[in-house]
């Protein structure tokens, strides 16, 4: 199973949400806590391409976004794919 890196802070709902979908799949998750480590928040949003909300995450190199595009890619059935792909 591919490791996953996760910007979020721990208040999000919507980053709970994406952990727990990526915890049932079985994914090891980095997280990087940007309410704790907020010099961190500008490295998530250089790597993002300029995005400034959490969570921002990563399967292996790819960026996927956020919790809305991790949930589209498990609707379009590409994450589980995405996940073994990455391993």
């Amino acid at each position: 199973m591919a490791s996953v890196l996760m910007y979020c802070t721990a208040a999000c709902p919507f980053c709970q949400s994406a952990e727990q979908l990526l915890l049932k799949k079985g994914a090891r998750i980095d997280k990087v806590r940007v309410d704790l480590e907020p010099e961190r928040r500008a490295e998530m949003t250089q790597k993002s391409g300029g995005r400034r909300t959490v969570p921002q995450i990563w399967i292996g190199s790819r960026h996927v976004g956020g919790c809305d595009d991790l949930y589209a890619l498990e609707r379009q059935g590409k994450l589980d794919p995405l996940l073994e792909a990455t391993a």
